[in-house]
This record gives C-alpha cells, sequence and structure tokens, in this order.
C-alpha cells in the first residue's frame, strides 16, 4: 500500500521539480528554495555529487512534511536504484527504461518512472510494472503526443520532462498528463547561487498549478 501512496503523493504533487547541482550543498539549497516556493515533488538527480546523501539529508529535513515528496532521478542502473532507495528515495526515474531497474524498484515497491520516446517502450515498461511513464525530452513531441499515444493504450500514465514551461504546463495537463517534470529554468537562478529566485519561480509554477486544476 505504501508505493500506492507514494503514486498518489506524486500526482497531487503535479509538478516535479528536476533537482541538478555543481555541488551537494547548491542541490540541497536549492530543493529547499523550491518547496518553499510551494513545489512538493524533488527529483534529485544522481548527477549530483554525493547524490545519495542529499536524498537522505532532504528525507530526514522533510520528514513531518506529509505533502512533500523525495525521489531520485538520472537513475542509469539496478545499483544506482537501490542506493538511493536505501538512502529514502519515495520513486526513481530514469532517463530511459532498464528492466534490472524495474525488477529492484518492484521488490523495495518504490514507483519507477523510466523514460520512453515510443509506444513499444512504453509497452514494455507497462510489462515491467512502471506506474508513471515519463516522456523524455517532451520537447521532441509538444502536448499533442499524448492522445496519440493513449489511443492504443489508455492506460498509460505519462509525466513529460523537457521542454515543459509556464506557458504549455496547462496544454500538457489539458492533453491528460498526471504530472509534469521540470528543471531548466527552475533551476537556473541556483547556479548562480540566487536561492530567492528559485523560490519566486517555483510559486509561478505552484500558483499556475493551482490554476490548470481549478483551484
Amino acid at each position: 500500500m505504501e508505493k500506492v501512496a507514494r503514486l498518489m503523493k506524486l500526482q497531487k504533487s503535479g509538478v516535479i521539480a528536476v533537482v541538478r547541482g555543481a555541488s551537494k550543498e547548491e542541490a540541497f539549497k536549492a530543493s529547499q528554495a523550491i518547496i518553499e516556493g510551494g513545489i512538493t515533488g524533488i527529483e534529485l538527480t544522481f548527477t549530483v555529487p554525493e547524490a545519495a546523501t542529499v536524498i537522505a539529508e532532504l528525507k530526514n529535513a522533510y520528514r513531518d512534511h506529509e505533502g512533500v515528496v523525495i525521489g531520485a532521478g538520472t537513475v542509469l542502473d539496478a545499483v544506482t536504484a537501490r542506493l538511493a532507495i536505501m538512502a529514502g528515495a519515495e520513486y526513481v526515474v530514469s532517463p530511459t527504461f532498464d528492466q534490472a531497474t524495474a525488477e529492484i524498484c518492484n521488490l523495495y515497491q518504490v514507483p519507477y518512472l523510466p523514460g520512453c520516446m515510443t509506444i513499444s517502450e512504453m509497452k514494455e515498461a507497462l510489462k515491467a510494472g512502471a506506474d508513471i511513464l515519463k516522456l523524455f525530452p517532451g520537447s521532441a513531441y509538444g502536448p499533442s503526443i499524448i492522445s496519440a499515444f493513449k489511443a492504443p493504450l489508455p492506460q498509460l500514465n505519462i509525466m513529460p520532462t523537457g521542454g515543459v514551461s509556464l506557458e504549455n504546463m496547462a496544454e500538457w495537463f489539458d492533453a491528460g498528463v498526471v504530472a509534469v517534470g521540470v528543471g531548466g529554468n527552475l533551476l537556473a537562478p541556483a547556479a548562480k547561487g540566487d536561492f530567492a529566485a528559485v523560490t519566486e519561480v517555483a510559486k509561478q509554477y505552484a500558483a499556475k498549478l493551482t490554476e490548470i486544476r481549478g483551484g
């Protein structure tokens, strides 16, 4: 049942921040700034130095914040997936589908969100137990592709990442996605140490999500 609860938290979060950074300190502070801005989904990528440590620190810092969901991104293999899960990752995201990673996530009942670009990849990911599929890069298609994918596979739960912006976010949700992944323009100020600006951009995304959901 914990896996179902985590999936529900991901869907409720709606906007998942893909957090990268040149150092563990930058990534941690950026995550804090994003959560302060109202985005509750954090995907801490394994391109961040000492990523597992950052995940553990974020989990500890937000253990009493019920809505916050901390996951691991850019997970390329099962070894890294287990490392992330042991650090406390509540979900695992990959840029591509990997069978061994799917199996380790299923073993620990942790949602696995593999990156897929074709209907064949999506079918294989569904067969392996993936509940939400990451359309990556979303910029290669655009919102109109969602209905084309869902025509033969209406049971698909899709989260586009790459190419999602404040300007087109509503189009993606109107097309039927369950969540969106955002990174570039949200994290850009963090590289300059301007975490207050990160919070302000996060607030804009959170407000847009509320508007889209009619609340």
